[in-house]
């Protein structure tokens, strides 16, 4: 209940902020949104990500190519 009545005193506030305060103030939030769903990764591509290794794995298999050593990966970076 007091998050509540916090969250309603809040909104009396921002509603009282002149019009061009609560516009800047919602482009940042909505900004903020933005951000965090991008810094996010996505169940689909965590499985795309598993399902490319996987076939790596199986052309490797077939062709006989070698994979590259964890040391030849960390020189890259």
């Amino acid at each position: 209940m007091r998050t509540s009545s916090a969250m309603e005193n809040l909104l009396l506030y921002l509603q009282s902020l002149p019009k061009s305060n609560r516009k800047w103030l919602s482009d940042k939030l909505i900004e903020g949104l933005h951000e965090e769903e991008s810094d996010t990764i996505s169940k689909k591509e965590v499985l795309a990500g598993i399902d490319r290794g996987l076939k790596e794995m199986i052309e490797r298999k077939k062709t006989g190519k070698k994979a590259k050593t964890l040391e030849e990966l960390i020189h890259e970076l």
